[in-house]
């Protein structure tokens, strides 16, 4: 018939043959009820589908040419075409076919076993018909539903459930959907019903889930549940904004737990004690990243940022994180491992960088280093050297030079004391005392004005023997004794000399108990005039002597706490302990006074001036021109690592320049600076 050209009288009744035929197929399957419509659904499709390729083969010469000349759809294609015409899309098959598989697909969601085979063989037929015809006429309607499901489910589980029970069932039913796929859709649906269950169980609710009472988030995070806190960090990863919801959460419970901690008087009573506190919580806190949040850099980033945010209200965190650091390395790590110490340290320097004004903290090191080192009160040299290889990284070589230059003091020292002790015993002298004299190179040390205290003559003397030594010896130097960095070791008798004693006292605490050799009882006034301590370094110390509960070698009357300049004092005969040697240290807080606060702080301010004198002028130099707002801007990225220069103080620098002439004043415009060469 092609031949004789009639190929179009056989295409149109194959295609009107094959009509026919389906009419009479539609209203077979349409007669169906229940499970029984999509068995004889996929029968008649089977056939159909047989049929059709069968008759392909016969009008193959049809297909390679006519249909090709005319470009009408190949003949298997027209059985396709007109079964999705004819079959599927009739109206009553298509509403009854969504509905059967709309309720096979809710019952197995309910828990109900289902052909899974049929309903494979069904979205089979639809995916052979076209994707378009998958899509149309089943997946946009599948996915609906779902939405429908899921959202009415998430009202329900969440009014019933916490946020772990909930979270269970949100991910149990994502896993469902995925094996359902797998099953017996369209691999093509996996994304589009996950995305759609994710905005219905996560996205819709994460807030809520984020914020429930008792069990959202900030309760996970406080009784470190690294299950669940795992579980909502992979469900709100699935979607957008879900991790940033996480992350401010997080960075906001920190703050205020962190702002309550440096806020409470109670807390930062003791220093070493508020920043185990923090050591502690940053830990946890740490933990929970590693553990739950797949070690994510944005959620360590948003720790470190809550930290530094909180630490630096407390203004005296630099000092305590060094009475901290001085504790451990006094006595915190005896007997610990080499790694032990150097996770201590590690987690000491985390903190260390929260710092804004590491300067401070710098002066407060120094100063408890003098002490570990004078004294020789220091766990180890290594991991003395440690924390300043650490600090040396971290803040570069001008930071830890002066603090390096104390350890070398200490050395030779050392080495001076040998040779002092070498040349007495070549003159054949021998001091009345034991000398151990340290010498500091001034500016290195965080010495003071010498202050004024009466030695016993002894101590004067030997002293006067090791000067005269030292400067032969150093030609051009000066030597002023620091009494109050000292310490020395007293053997005392009580009991009539029936209880001996080996004392560790300070310098100022040996001159008052050598004035009780002379003397039965003395009062504050007198003890005041013969030593000439300063007022507040002297009650320190008679507190230290006679109130310190074991260790009170002296009697104070009346008794108290505090020491006023009416006391009297009498060296107490009766004191016993079991030790023989006894280290009576000085009564004082170990953080600062705010006498000290006040004065340590303006030390810090004086000497932030030429820094940020040295920042404007290196800054000017490269640049010529710059305006205010930009000077300031400069200065404040360049001391960043060191301190956060207060804008007043710069442009009162800026004023001290442009008078000393390094700067002046454009004329045209008195924002803009001009570098005077």
């Amino acid at each position: 018939m092609v031949l004789h050209k009639f190929g179009d009288k056989l295409y149109n009744g194959v295609a009107g043959a094959l009509r026919s035929h389906l009419a009479g197929v539609a209203a077979r399957i349409e007669a169906a009820q229940g499970l029984p419509f999509l068995k004889e659904l996929k029968s008649c499709w089977d056939d159909h589908n047989k049929s059709t390729q069968m008759i392909r083969d016969i009008l193959m010469y049809m297909d390679r040419t006519y249909v090709t000349q005319q470009h009408k759809a190949p003949v298997f294609q027209l059985g396709l075409d007109l079964w999705r015409e004819q079959v599927v899309r009739q109206p009553q098959i298509h509403q009854r076919l969504l509905a059967i598989l709309g309720d096979m697909v809710s019952r197995e969601r309910a828990g109900e076993i289902v052909d899974r085979a049929l309903l494979r063989a069904t979205t089979q037929m639809l995916m052979d018909l076209g994707k378009p015809t998958y899509e149309e006429d089943f997946e946009r309607h599948f996915l609906a539903t779902a939405a429908d499901f899921y959202a009415k489910e998430a009202q329900e589980v969440i009014a019933s459930s916490n946020a772990p029970e909930y979270m269970l069932k949100a991910e149990r039913r994502l896993a469902e959907e995925v094996e359902r796929v797998k099953n017996y859709l369209d691999e093509s649906t996996e994304p589009k019903i996950t995305h759609v269950a994710e905005h219905e169980l996560i996205t819709v609710q994460m807030k809520a889930l984020v914020e429930m009472e008792g069990s959202g988030l900030v309760p996970l995070l406080m009784d470190d549940k690294y299950e669940d806190l795992g579980r909502m960090y992979s469900l709100f990863k699935r979607v957008d904004d879900g991790l940033a919801l996480l992350r401010s959460v997080m960075g906001s419970h920190i703050k205020e737990e962190g702002r309550a901690l440096v806020n409470d008087p109670e807390k930062t009573k003791d220093p070493v004690e508020y920043v185990s506190v923090l050591l502690g919580m940053r830990d946890k806190y740490e933990a929970s990243i590693s553990r739950a949040f797949a070690d994510d850099k944005s959620f360590r980033n948003t720790l470190n940022q809550s930290f530094e945010a909180f630490i630096n209200q407390q203004q005296r965190s630099p000092e305590f994180i060094s009475l901290f650091i001085d504790d451990r390395l006094r006595k915190g790590l005896k007997g610990a491992s080499e790694g032990e110490v150097e996770a201590t340290l590690d987690k000491v320097m985390a903190l260390f960088r929260y710092l804004q004004e590491k300067d401070v903290f710098e002066k407060y090191y120094k100063q408890h280093l003098a002490k570990r080192l004078l004294s020789g009160r220091t766990v180890s040299d290594d991991a003395e050297r440690n924390m300043l290889v650490k600090l040396k990284t971290e803040c570069g070589y001008q930071f830890t030079s002066k603090l390096e230059s104390m350890f070398t003091d200490i050395k030779t020292s050392r080495d001076t004391m040998g040779d002092f002790k070498a040349r007495l015993a070549e003159q054949g002298e021998e001091l009345p005392l034991d000398l151990s004299v340290q010498v500091l190179t001034t500016g290195s040390w965080p010495t003071q004005a010498a202050s004024k205290c009466v030695l016993p003559a002894q101590l004067e003397g030997a002293c006067e023997t090791f000067r005269q030594f030292y400067l032969g010896a150093h030609s051009g130097r000066r030597l002023s004794w620091q009494t109050n960095m000292g310490t020395a070791d007293l053997k005392a008798n009580f009991n009539n000399g029936k209880a001996k004693h080996e004392i560790t006292v300070s310098t100022y605490q040996m001159v008052v108990l050598l004035l009780f050799n002379e003397a039965e009882q003395l009062s504050y006034r007198e003890i005041a005039e013969a030593t000439e301590i300063p007022a507040q370094e002297l009650k320190r110390s008679l507190q230290s002597l006679a109130c310190a509960k074991g260790k009170n070698v002296l009697r104070k009357e009346p008794m108290s706490k505090e020491v006023e300049e009416s006391d009297s004092f009498t060296f107490n005969d009766a004191f016993t302990s079991k030790l023989y040697k006894i280290k009576i240290g000085t009564v004082s807080a170990q953080k600062e006074g705010e006498v000290e606060k006040q004065e340590t702080r303006h030390k810090v301010e004086e000497d932030r001036k030429p820094q940020i004198e040295a920042a404007i002028v290196r800054i000017m130099k490269s640049r010529k021109r710059l305006d205010h707002n930009a000077v300031v801007s400069e200065v404040t990225r360049q001391l960043a690592s060191r301190f956060l220069p207060n804008p007043a103080v710069i442009k009162k620098r800026i004023e001290s320049l442009i008078e000393r002439e390094f700067l002046e004043r454009d004329p045209n415009d008195r924002k803009v600076y001009v570098y005077l060469a």
